[in-house]
């Protein structure tokens, strides 16, 4: 059944970039409206079809180093106190992934301007993160609750403003060389813009299997996992008991692996979420839970839009489901949880559970079993997977700390440090892509 999963990388990173937009409203599509007005300039600047390509991954996941939704909405606004530390960020994450290794200098310069640099404007990354910095100035200077051909000369006149100290000239030229035609102001509002990158734009021939799916998958569990050091490791640690639970339950080999990317994606609807609930030490209120409670849902839905992976989107998005349907977001039961969302859920519990939390130490063995086995009497967790889990705690939990700790040591290593800005390099020569 699963012996061959490949992936459509435009379409892959279409969904993946909606993620990174679900902290607020005046954000959807950010990123991909981003990387539509910066595939039209390279199209007008003449690029190759691999430099377009570069671009066009590096735009979709501009913003992936602003790991709050406090912080993308401010970077939005235009309201951060420092913009280059989520390029910084941005490129650490993106480079432990080889397929996105150039996209991220891409990124960590995205913000850099023309005035900062020493190079030509016609070396390949000088130009291509010129492209993207304006592509996302132009992006964040759109009104959303005003018609689009009614503010387009006022967005121009922002940019022209700053033509020569932010934005090369040539850049610019080729973007008001694109901008005369009303069709790329309609297209790059419309609703359909989704559709028209993914059967139109760059990388839409491009096909993905299981290992870089697997690397993928790791980078966005790091952005989930980053945004606080209290969950820094808990998709590393889920992803870890659920694919042990996953094998010693009878699962291939080949849905074992699966299972890991469930495990790596389950909360990426979390990044909705607002940092000071998921920070919060006290108890949430009944307003605060109800935010958390979009975060499977949102999981679900972005997942399963990615053709080739829609039983993974189930897997990754019922952790929160109970077998008599008292779970949530959907409230499904016994009858339409299969064994692989069982497992998913008991891993995600069992995690939780067993490592620290904002509002307590982590359980004993004793205390992590003592509430699972209720759960599993109440028919809620499925039995046969709590004996699994009790009769190999010992090794389930040593791999899931293990895990935990590898991914500990990056986060605190690369990423918990209380100003990024002090390790900044001066922009570097560019290398051909």
């Amino acid at each position: 059944m699963y012996q061959i999963v490949t992936v459509n990388l435009s379409n892959l990173l279409l969904s993946l970039s909606d993620a990174l937009d679900l902290a607020s409203p005046d954000l959807a599509q950010h990123q991909m409206r981003t990387a539509f007005i910066a595939w039209e300039i390279s199209k007008a600047a003449g690029l190759s079809k691999d430099k377009i390509e570069s671009l066009y991954m590096a735009a979709l996941l501009h913003d992936v180093g602003a790991l709050s939704a406090e912080e993308k909405t401010s970077i939005h606004q235009q309201t951060v106190k420092n913009p280059e530390k989520h390029c910084i960020l941005g490129e650490k994450l993106l480079r432990t992934t080889s397929l996105f290794e150039y996209p991220s200098r891409i990124v960590r310069f995205h913000h850099t301007p023309w005035k900062d640099w020493r190079k030509s404007i016609y070396e390949p990354l000088v130009l291509q993160a010129q492209i993207l910095m304006l592509a996302d100035i132009l992006e964040r200077n759109i009104d959303r609750s005003s018609y689009i051909l009614n503010q387009q000369e006022q967005i121009m006149q922002r940019i022209n403003a700053v033509v020569g100290e932010s934005v090369h000239p040539d850049v610019v030229q080729w973007l008001v060389g694109t901008s005369v035609r009303e069709e790329f102001w309609l297209d790059l509002v419309s609703a359909r813009l989704y559709s028209l990158l993914l059967h139109n734009g760059p990388c839409r021939g491009i096909e993905i299997g299981l290992p870089r799916l697997l690397g993928i998958s790791e980078l966005f569990r790091n952005m989930i996992d980053f945004r606080s050091r209290f969950t820094s490791t808990h998709s590393s640690g889920v992803a870890a008991s659920a694919s042990i639970l996953a094998r010693l339950s009878g699962l291939t080999e080949m849905e074992v692996g699966l299972m890991t990317i469930a495990g790596n994606l389950h909360d990426l609807g979390k990044m909705a979420i607002p940092n000071q609930i998921l920070e919060k030490p006290g108890k949430l209120t009944r307003e605060e839970f109800a935010v958390i409670r979009q975060h499977t849902y949102l999981t679900y839905t972005i997942l399963n839009s990615i053709g080739g992976i829609q039983q993974i989107s189930e897997w990754a998005a019922f952790h929160h489901e109970k077998l008599d349907g008292s779970g949530y977001p959907f409230h499904i039961d016994a009858q339409k949880m299969g064994i692989a969302s069982r497992i998913m859920a008991v891993a995600d519990i069992f995690t939780a559970l067993a490592e620290n939390r904002p509002y307590r130490e982590a359980m004993s063995e004793a205390g992590v079993m003592e509430i699972i086995c209720k759960l599993a009497e109440k028919r809620q967790l499925e039995p046969r997977v709590v004996d699994i889990l009790g009769e190999n705690y010992e090794s389930i939990r040593a791999e899931m700390r293990e895990k935990q700790q590898t991914a500990r040591e990056f986060f605190e290593k690369e990423f918990y440090y209380p100003d990024p800005v002090s390790v900044m390099s001066a922009p570097e020569p560019a290398k051909d892509n």
